[in-house]
């Protein structure tokens, strides 16, 4: 029952997610990016927490994955905002 429920909210979280990304326009993308690397750091919290209280492989499996998924947004949004920044600069003479 705990793998049917993980899987929903991960469904859910796909399908809510590629909604709201695709309805927002591009100029405000690289704004957006801190909220997200804050939600995508709550979704790590989470994944640590299920991890530990899933029994199962199939559970655990999905809770690593969603760890790694987290962490890759997390680390490249801050790649991205880092890089986004550095274009506003003054350059050195």
């Amino acid at each position: 029952m705990e793998l049917i429920l993980l899987l929903f909210t991960f469904t859910l979280a796909v399908f809510l997610g590629f909604e709201l990304i695709a309805k927002v326009p591009s100029q405000l993308h690289t704004p957006l990016m801190s909220g997200s690397n804050a939600i995508s750091g709550i979704t790590i919290v989470g994944a640590l927490i299920g991890s530990g209280s899933i029994e199962g492989d199939a559970g655990r499996w999905l809770a690593l994955a969603a760890l790694v998924l987290a962490t890759i947004n997390v680390v490249g949004g801050y790649m991205v905002t880092d890089r986004m920044l550095a274009m506003f600069k003054k350059k050195a003479k």
